[in-house]
């Protein structure tokens, strides 16, 4: 179905195969216009027409096929676009399900769309294939039906042959797909841990765990060139045996008068077009691994997307969970953020604050459980990515806000004075701006300020912030955006002395509740601030 969408989108493979037919005319008419000259040469009556029109075919040939990589090449691009489009849409509508690691996701909108958007091409390359086929029997059938007749043996051999090549490289084909996922997705986590990697001395451990897959992938890589080994070598004995058969049989034309020596190569020209099937080894391959990219893809965008909380679910600023779940993070949690409230989030590491987060503002759906929301939320994270052109565009990024609001935002999250000093102030590209952890993390606040939310996030998004910066940083949240409710995930006892209400999480439940004073009795808790 995916793949049928990708055809229908790009009508220009009307015209590659439109071109692709012009060039196999052309193909199909050379073998009798060689024949033409031949005769004509041992007959003594060649002339400039006969081989002006040889010429002439073999030039349409040429010409069609150059037309055709050109129209093969935009048309794979544009079809590859469209699904990246698509399925990175759809990856950031469904946020970040474990199923869908970032570098697995990464594997499937490069890599796999990539395949997938060729499949236009595939299908006319082997229809064009099944068409010249085709032409080639009738040429033979107006030669000689007895050389079709002797040449249509040979077409279960090629039918099977080709059955064969199809359903062994089936499986290796979507295994490679998916291991390849598997190790995208294992480099990109190794990666993104590479200090906490090296710092920890398991360079070697991590190491040995990215590559765990590889043999899966040799072998299933390995087992596809071997299916399409035997696929070629088959195929080369199966085509001299099919030319040597119809050859036999035209000599016997041409001993009975019924064929010319002309006749003769024509023949043999196209015995070899007909087992143009056969020799597409590669495309049959190239085939198989569209259709396990496309289903790699439908995966994702038949995943589906969570749906969002009506307006009205929860009064205005209030976040409520009721049994909430997410595999590996949480268990069951009940909570209710009363609106307007600062709420601070602590626990160890591992105990399931930045999961929390990620479902009081929806960027993860719980597994069983509800979640009801009162208005839009912003979020500001640790490590925030500054997605856009310029700073202006990172810090309205996902918004229709004007430059005074983006400079309030900025000033706000006090890091104004940081980018007025830039080398064109807030028109100096993302990448020229160089920033401290620090300054990066305050241009994330800026991001969540000018979305204007009801529910502020902040997870641990002031980390890489000094005491008294934080405190001006709070100091304005309080101003920019009065009355909101804030959820604050962090790891400092002074933060969480100053909230409203402490959330202690441990193991992925809600260990208590309470002012901050009310759990340092615990001494579990004063355990958590290290």
């Amino acid at each position: 179905m995916l793949l049928s969408s990708v055809v229908r989108r790009d009508p220009r493979w009307l015209l590659l195969a439109l071109n692709a037919l012009l060039a196999t005319t052309a193909g199909l008419l050379l073998p009798t216009a060689l024949a033409a000259a031949v005769d004509a040469a041992l007959g003594g009556r060649l002339d400039a027409g006969t081989v002006l029109w040889l010429v002439g075919l073999a030039g349409v040939e040429l010409v069609g096929d150059a037309i055709g990589v050109v129209l093969a090449a935009s048309i794979t691009a544009r079809g590859a676009a469209w699904l990246r489009r698509r399925l990175t849409a759809h990856l950031l509508a469904i946020g970040h399900p474990a199923r869908f690691e970032a570098g697995d996701a990464v594997s499937r909108v490069t890599g796999d769309s990539a395949i997938a958007g060729g499949v236009a091409v595939l299908a006319v390359n082997l229809g064009v294939s099944v068409l010249t086929a085709g032409g080639a029997v009738v040429a033979l059938a107006l030669l000689d039906w007895r050389l079709a007749a002797v040449f249509l043996l040979s077409v279960p051999l090629a039918a099977l042959l080709v059955r064969s090549h199809l359903r062994l490289t089936a499986e290796d084909v979507a295994t490679y797909q998916e291991v390849s996922g598997e190790l995208s997705a294992r480099l990109v986590d190794a990666v993104g841990g590479l200090r906490t990697i090296a710092a920890s001395g398991r360079a070697d451990q991590e190491t040995e765990r990215v590559l765990r897959p590889l043999p899966r992938l040799s072998g299933a890589g390995a087992g596809m060139w071997r299916t399409q080994a035997r696929m070629i070598w088959r195929a080369g004995l199966l085509l001299p045996a099919v030319e040597l058969t119809v050859l036999v049989a035209a000599g016997f034309g041409v001993v009975a008068g019924r064929l010319s020596v002309g006749d003769v190569l024509a023949a043999l020209g196209y015995a070899a077009l007909g087992m143009a099937v056969v020799g597409q080894a590669t495309v049959l391959t190239a085939l198989q691994r569209a259709r396990a990219s496309a289903a790699r893809l439908a995966e994702v965008l038949d995943a589906p997307v969570p749906t969002t909380t009506p307006p009205g679910a929860a009064p205005p600023g209030e976040v409520s969970l009721r049994g909430v779940c997410v595999p590996d993070a949480l268990h069951d949690v009940d909570l209710t953020v009363p609106a307007g409230a600062f709420v601070a989030v602590v626990g160890r590491s591992g105990a399931g604050k930045s999961a929390l987060a990620a479902v009081i503002g929806g960027l993860a759906e719980p597994s069983a459980g509800e979640v009801r929301r009162g208005g839009s939320v912003g979020y500001a994270f640790e490590r925030p990515a500054l997605v856009g052109t310029t700073v202006a565009d990172a810090v309205r990024y996902g918004t229709d806000a004007g430059d005074g609001a983006v400079e309030a935002a900025c000033r706000a999250a006090q890091v104004h004075d940081v980018v007025v000093r830039l080398p064109s102030g807030y028109a100096t590209p993302v990448p020229d701006a160089p920033m401290s952890g620090g300054e990066a993390q305050r241009l994330g606040l800026a991001r969540a300020f000018v979305r204007d939310p009801a529910v502020l996030v902040l997870d641990d998004a002031t980390a890489s912030l000094d005491v008294v910066t934080e405190n001006a940083v709070e100091t304005a949240v309080e101003t920019a955006l009065p009355g909101r409710t804030r959820v604050v995930v962090t790891h400092r006892a002074a933060t969480a002395r100053r909230a409203d209400l402490v959330v202690w999480l441990d193991e992925g439940r809600v260990r208590a509740t309470g002012a901050h004073h009310e759990l340092w009795g615990d001494d579990g808790y004063r355990a958590v601030f290290g």
